[in-house]
């Protein structure tokens, strides 16, 4: 999923100047671009792919122009970190319950019950103990990668976070205490012989021969439910700023009912392929977002779609089959997306993607 904030049609750069921090597929597919020309050191640069740890260092100390863009929001986190990422869930799934009732709220009930230790840890033993003996799982808030995280059954597990939580201010100040949240563990998920990466498309056929095409719609649109919401619970929050992108990378696990679950979102999704199929996926995946950022000024700002991407803005997509885009407003939440459909996407990608002079047409 990549998320621009901006105008998308601008006049075009016919020479781009960039830097990247990794050395992955992305360094590859910035290399591939025609007219784009990388740049060492200090050098000036107009397109920036880096990690969030450069943001953090550099990003208030540095001048952009009008054109430039880089690859994070500066606060991200609140969609990243665990934590943040649930407390922004629960408090757009109150102000739903508030003004649009119960039944709106409960599209928002698409992740585990989460408390942050040691913060709310009375919450969370109330919770725990209503089901004695389920199993739960514990993940520092700004880690990855899987470090930290474990499994827990007994609440004599964790009694250091109450310890911690129990400490006074100026005790916390001279040891601070890591938040972790506890979260319920989903003990029934989907498994598909024992687990593999495919690609959107394969899932969704597999799942369509054996659930039925209505069951495996209605999954689809519950997944692009996710989406949308939990972008809709950091809109007012997450920092505006139009040389800002991001590609998120969203954890979803399926139960045994075939309900999406959302367990994080990513910052810095793996870029680095484990196969010669996950290098083509991720190749692929990493040109349409930098279609969308469109640095050439390709676009006319009207698509529908930018090759395996779906477009949408604010609180619904650009468009639906019925519904022209000036009729959208604020209660279209519904989205019309080819998730896990079959997409021509080179065929898609030449309707719109014309040649800047000189080039050849893809």
């Amino acid at each position: 999923m990549c998320i621009q904030v901006g105008c998308i049609h601008r006049e075009g750069r016919s020479c781009v100047r960039y830097k990247c921090s990794l050395i992955n597929t992305i360094q590859e597919v910035l290399r591939q671009r025609p007219g784009w020309v990388e740049v060492k050191d200090d050098g000036e640069w107009d397109f920036n792919w880096c990690d969030v740890s450069w943001l953090r260092e550099n990003f208030d100390h540095t001048y952009m122009e009008e054109h430039v863009r880089i690859c994070h929001f500066r606060n991200h986190y609140e969609l990243t970190r665990k934590n943040l990422m649930v407390k922004n869930l629960k408090r757009h799934r109150k102000i739903l319950d508030r003004e649009s009732g119960r039944l709106e709220a409960s599209k928002c009930d698409f992740f585990p019950r989460t408390f942050e230790l040691p913060s709310e840890y009375h919450l969370f033993v109330e919770e725990f103990k209503k089901s004695p003996g389920s199993t739960w799982i514990m993940k520092p808030v700004a880690r990855s990668q899987g470090k930290g995280i474990f499994l827990f059954r007994k609440l004599k597990d964790i009694m250091d976070w109450k310890k911690d939580g129990s400490r006074t201010e100026e005790q916390k100040d001279e040891a601070q205490v890591e938040s972790y949240v506890a979260q319920r563990y989903i003990e029934n998920p989907y498994l598909i012989g024992g687990g593999c990466k495919w690609q959107m498309q394969q899932l969704r056929r597999y799942l369509t021969a054996k659930h039925g095409a209505e069951t495996v719609d209605e999954l689809f649109k519950d997944i692009d439910n996710i989406f949308i919401r939990s972008l809709q619970s950091v809109q007012k929050v997450i920092i505006n700023d139009k040389h800002c992108f991001e590609l998120y990378g969203y954890d979803i696990l399926l139960d045994q009912d075939l309900k999406p679950w959302l367990i994080e979102v990513n910052a810095s999704p793996s870029l680095t392929a484990s196969s010669q199929e996950d290098y083509s996926m991720k190749y692929s995946l990493l040109e349409d977002t930098l279609h969308i950022v469109d640095m050439e000024g390709r676009l006319s700002g009207r698509e529908k779609r930018v090759g395996g991407f779906d477009l949408m803005w604010n609180d619904g997509p650009v468009f639906r089959e019925d519904t022209s885009l000036e009729t959208l407003d604020s209660s279209c939440y519904t989205a019309n997306t080819h998730l896990g459909c079959v997409n021509d996407r080179k065929k898609q990608l030449r309707q719109f993607l014309k040649p800047l002079p000189g080039q050849k047409k893809m």
